[in-house]
């Protein structure tokens, strides 16, 4: 996170600020917005004209379009053939909280959060859903709980990418393989930009509006067997709305994992990922959206290398994520500096770029850091990253003039 903040004690504040003139290039697209996410490149309303609109998405043709989402995205991503891949309601938030109301309960669960996202499922688990033996392992931004000390013989609650904090888990080499629990991984800024150990993960979600530029509402959720065999032998002692459950006298709802919705879709939002998967094989697939965003991440890395006054969040080199890019300033007298004026500063600073149709969307999380995060996912183009760091040296040093003057 770009953490500024407009002057508190005027002696902190250095005496002489150098101006920069304002660069001419701009990136040709200004999306950096972290959810929803840019559009892929070359994307038009013009995309949606194919949409199965009018007509029931309970129709033969109807379930087929939704299939082929299930279809496209399992091949895509080399899920197992024996998890469940399905379309669920309410985007990733939908999709997790379905698993936690659906599964947990069981037996212990160690629930995992350094960043906002993940204190949300704390907050779901430990004071809405009140089981008595959680768990809770946390960190502060920029760094991970101890990997070292969960334990996968409980229920695992965690995200593999703290969308809001910029920090990723590395790999899954902690999760055991012989584990006794279940491992349920909000996985919505990951996919498609990071690798994933399906073997390692039971429940695996996310959705359509972040590395794959969809539109929202929409949540996926995969399915290993031993979470199906949860699903059929665990009854929660809770009442499950309707959009939550899912299985049927007992049994799995396989028609979900076929295409036939709890809820009723959106079929645009269905044609845009349509859309977007039809993109991601045509940029390479899998591999090639990875490499996208490993190239996107090496842009501002190596602008961070040559700037002194930015690092990133994340304190592990191994953590830091090529999706939701966070970075901290570290000039001194910016760290003197009370929060609510580092705030302040981090909203003028984003509104100087949004203002210049530079960068839109970059200001944090509202219940992060005061910061920047800048978006890096798969649709996001590297010449893009590359004009924008001028930019965001030059609006850095406006902010730091204006302060000067105060």
């Amino acid at each position: 996170m770009l953490v500024i903040a407009s002057p508190g004690d005027p002696a902190v504040v250095p005496k002489q600020v150098s101006a920069m003139k304002e660069p001419t290039l701009k990136p040709s697209r200004p999306s950096f917005s972290s959810g929803p996410c840019a559009k892929r490149p070359g994307w038009s309303p013009a995309a949606l004209e194919s949409a199965f609109v009018g007509r029931s998405h309970r129709s033969a043709p109807g379930k087929a379009r939704l299939a082929e989402v299930i279809d496209r995205t399992r091949a895509l991503l080399g899920i197992p053939a024996d998890y469940r891949l399905g379309i669920v309601p309410a985007s990733d938030t939908g999709a997790v909280e379905m698993m936690l109301w659906s599964v947990l309960g069981a037996r212990g669960v160690d629930m995992m959060a350094w960043e906002s996202f993940g204190a949300t499922w704390v907050t779901d688990v430990v004071k809405q859903l009140k089981l008595n033996d959680a768990r809770v392992l946390t960190a502060e931004y920029g760094s991970l709980p101890d990997l070292r000390t969960v334990d996968c013989d409980r229920d695992v609650v965690f995200t593999w990418n703290g969308t809001t904090s910029g920090v990723c888990v590395p790999n899954g080499d902690w999760i055991k393989d012989d584990r006794q629990g279940l491992t349920i991984c909000d996985a919505t800024s990951a996919v498609f930009a990071m690798p994933l150990p399906w073997h390692k993960l039971d429940a695996v979600t996310w959705s359509w509006q972040k590395v794959l530029g969809g539109e929202a509402a929409h949540g996926m959720l995969a399915l290993s067997p031993r979470a199906v065999a949860r699903l059929e032998s665990y009854t929660p002692p809770w009442p499950l709305p309707k959009i939550f459950r899912l299985t049927k006298g007992g049994k799995l709802n396989e028609d979900i994992f076929k295409g036939s919705t709890i809820n009723t879709p959106s079929m645009l939002c269905v044609e845009d990922a349509l859309d977007s998967l039809r993109w991601a094989q045509s940029a390479g697939g899998l591999a090639g959206t990875i490499e996208r965003s490993r190239r996107n991440l090496a842009v501002i890395r190596s602008w961070v290398e040559r700037t002194s006054w930015v690092e990133f969040l994340a304190k592990d080199p191994a953590t830091i994520s090529c999706t939701s890019i966070c970075l901290s300033i570290v000039t001194e007298w910016f760290q003197k500096l009370p929060v609510e004026a580092r705030a302040a500063a981090v909203k003028k600073l984003a509104g100087l770029l949004d203002q210049r149709g530079v960068a839109h969307d970059i200001a944090s999380y509202a219940e992060a850091p005061p910061g920047l995060r800048i978006w890096g996912g798969a649709t996001v183009e590297a010449a893009d990253l590359e004009a924008l760091t001028p930019w965001l040296d030059w609006a850095y040093a406006e902010v730091e003039q204006a302060l000067r003057a105060g």
